[in-house]
């Protein structure tokens, strides 16, 4: 089988895309897979042409990293793997930044042809923000997709009621055992001046507002004052968060620590010094936490936000905080764990045994193999009345200034059957 495998790549700094070459390096063996990271992306079309490939993976998310999919999805449909199945974020900004406004109200209506006709004016205007997370902006994906996938069984019980007739399918996000032991852990502690008895909390992965940066710090700030054991490291690229610092300053706490952005490695190494994680996420693109099961697999006790999507991990597993009640609530969290080791031991052997039985690397491989095959065996949909942006093939020009010169340019002929459109 010949797969087209659309998706970032190291050295992109993002987690999709260090899953990925991990993903990668593992399904090598049973497929033949070009990858088409945004650089190689414009090979895809010629290659494609030349000799047609049995299946287009695309693994779409809001970040940037992703934009560059958009134009391909629906000329060329296929299994999209989606890492946030609420893509408004993504879909505004690329079209927003563009100008192109009446793209943006096209495509909107489309997707949620029930919403306030005006209601789209809010972003148009640069109010979009919090109603990015009403509406998804997903309808378009997931009827021009072959199949889809998530990383959330009630996530795809749910797409597959919005959307009756879609194929979609769960694939597990895996993640291995870090390699990092005592020896990592001293030294990482030994570093941030965090003696043996200390209690470290840490918080992985890209920082940004939604993970709840600052009620951490609040809450820390609550808890430091009432211990002076314990110690906070935030440790992942906080290059687009200004705010980080500034919070951090007016605590005027040398107990809090900003580690930046680490390589895999040294997040082994700082997994292994952390004594419990922090993993919150509000408000949600329904995603699954890549940063969580990480502390999972490491045997760390974590405390996480409590999301619907969410409901059916086991309370032993980790600490939930309310929504309704979030600084309470964290603070008694974090509370609890900094004074109970015993808690600590059992929520992580929880987690750990947790992690084992559903985000386990080889899981995750199977999953992929089983839903390609699926998917690479699934109908190409067909799917009327989309946006004209989406159904135009961008040659109108090139054909325009062909015909002034009398000259025909094979390339540019397509029958209409054969416009299934680009998203441009």
């Amino acid at each position: 089988m010949r797969v087209a495998w659309f998706a970032p790549l190291p050295p992109v700094r993002s987690g999709i895309a260090a899953l990925n070459a991990t993903l990668l390096a593992r399904l090598d063996g049973s497929s033949s897979i070009d990858r088409f990271d945004e650089p190689r992306a414009h090979d895809f079309v010629w290659r494609h042409r030349r000799t047609p490939y049995d299946l287009v993976v695309y693994h779409l998310g809001n970040a940037a990293y992703h934009d560059y999919m958009w134009a391909y999805l629906a000329h060329y449909p296929g299994l999209v793997v989606l890492h946030d199945p609420r893509l408004h974020h993504a879909r505004a900004r690329q079209l927003l930044k563009a100008g192109r406004f009446d793209d943006y109200r096209r495509e909107f209506r489309y997707d949620h042809p029930h919403a306030v006709r005006d209601v789209v004016e809010y972003a148009v205007q640069g109010l979009g923000g919090p109603i990015y997370y009403q509406w998804s902006m997903a309808a378009l994906v997931v009827r021009t997709a072959r199949m889809v996938a998530v990383h959330n069984a009630r996530v795809a019980a749910d797409l597959a009621v919005e959307f009756p007739g879609a194929r979609i399918e769960t694939i597990r996000l895996g993640m291995g055992a870090p390699a990092a032991g005592p020896s990592a852990r001293s030294r990482v502690r030994a570093a941030l001046g965090v003696g043996d008895r200390g209690v470290l909390f840490a918080v992985f992965g890209k920082v940004t507002a939604e993970k709840r940066i600052e009620a951490i710090v609040r809450a820390f700030a609550t808890l430091a004052a009432e211990r002076p054991d314990v110690h906070l490291v935030v440790a992942g690229d906080a290059s687009g968060y200004p705010e980080l610092s500034q919070w951090i300053s007016s605590l005027a706490s040398p107990r809090v620590h900003v580690a930046g952005y680490l390589e895999d490695q040294s997040v082994d190494g700082y997994l292994a010094a952390a004594d419990a994680c922090i993993c919150l996420r509000w408000p949600t693109a329904l995603e699954t936490s890549a940063s969580w099961v990480q502390s999972l697999a490491a045997g760390r006790p974590t405390i996480v936000s409590d999301l619907a999507h969410t409901v059916d991990v086991p309370p032993s597993v980790a600490l939930r905080v309310d929504l309704l009640n979030e600084d309470e609530s964290l603070v008694a969290a974090m509370r609890a764990l900094a004074s109970n080791e015993r808690l600590r031991t059992a929520t992580g052997e929880a987690g750990r045994a947790y992690w084992s039985a559903n985000h386990t690397l080889d899981g995750m491989v199977d999953d992929y193999r089983r839903v390609i095959a699926l998917a690479a065996a699934a109908p190409t949909p067909v799917v009327p009345d989309l946006p004209a942006h989406i159904v135009d093939d961008h040659t109108a020009h090139a054909r325009a200034i062909a015909q002034q010169l009398g000259v025909t340019v094979d390339i540019l002929k397509e029958d209409q059957a054969g416009k299934a459109g680009r998203a441009g």
